[in-house]
């Protein structure tokens, strides 16, 4: 029932890993980083999945609650994340003021 689910995080994994290794453009790599850790994101949101599960709520007797780690989790790495892209973008637009250039092979080049 989840297979697809898990199908579609391990393809936003692979992509955003492709994007990472093939292209030579700062920005598209940081977007290939951010497009990873939001699968990570819908990993930690899916495997909190139980179904015909409710919130565990105090002073109420559920046979299946959900446990609520994993979505703690999902709200940190969130905030994890935009703090990860913010700097990052940070440094992309540093180095390009530095070199005027986005290119990373021109980068490495000039370091002589």
């Amino acid at each position: 029932m989840l297979l697809p689910v898990y199908f579609v995080v391990t393809l936003l994994i692979c992509m955003g890993l492709y994007t990472v290794l093939t292209r030579s453009n700062m920005i598209k790599i940081v977007v290939g980083i951010s497009i990873i850790e939001s699968s990570i994101i819908l990993l930690l949101g899916v495997m909190a999945y139980v179904p015909e599960g409710t919130a565990p709520v105090l002073d109420q007797s559920y046979e299946v609650v959900v446990d609520p780690l994993p979505h703690a989790l999902a709200l940190t790495a969130i905030v994890i994340n935009a703090s990860t892209t913010a700097i990052m973008l940070a440094l992309v637009i540093k180095l390009y003021e530095h070199y005027q250039t986005l290119n990373i092979h021109e980068i490495t080049e000039l370091r002589g």
